[in-house]
């Protein structure tokens, strides 16, 4: 991380906590004659615009008050995280409950299932119908898989 990062992301982290969120990435680069500054935040429930304009002005206050992207411009993004975001912490995964996942094995090879359940020392997939449990140490980062008509929906749908 540059150390423009660093001094955004110490600078905007106490009222992204304090209003609830992960600050999840913060990124500076220039951007012609201005910065860009890209901030992601997630949460439990997720994060809606409304509350990407709250945040975005609260990030905004602070980098003003503490002067730490100077007199030059900046571009402020504040976003959520995509759906190509890496399962790296076990927050990500307890928030891909329900979604399809694949993911890398430290032992080799790779396991594709759907998460069940994640807590601080493991995630369950359910693996071609078996609840099957991992400890964070056995996987690489897992990705989440886009699905067009998840398994709940298609339930509901008709032929």
């Amino acid at each position: 991380m540059s150390s423009a990062s660093t001094r955004v992301r110490e600078a905007i982290e106490p009222a992204v906590s304090a209003a609830g969120y992960d600050l999840e990435e913060v990124t500076v680069q220039p951007a012609g004659r201005r910065r860009l500054v890209e901030i992601v935040v997630d949460r439990d429930g997720g994060v809606d615009l409304d509350d990407l304009a709250e945040l975005s002005r609260a990030a905004s206050d602070r980098l003003d008050e503490s002067a730490v992207m100077g007199e030059a411009p900046y571009v402020l993004n504040v976003s959520s995280p995509g759906v190509d975001r890496p399962l790296t912490e076990p927050r990500h995964w307890r928030r891909a409950a329900g979604r399809l996942v694949t993911a890398s094995l430290a032992a080799g090879g790779s396991v594709t299932g759907r998460v069940t359940s994640a807590d601080d020392r493991e995630v369950v997939l359910d693996v071609a119908g078996t609840p099957t449990a991992y400890a964070y140490d056995e996987l690489g980062r897992g990705r989440i898989q886009v699905e067009f008509r998840r398994p709940d929906e298609a339930e509901g749908a008709t032929a």
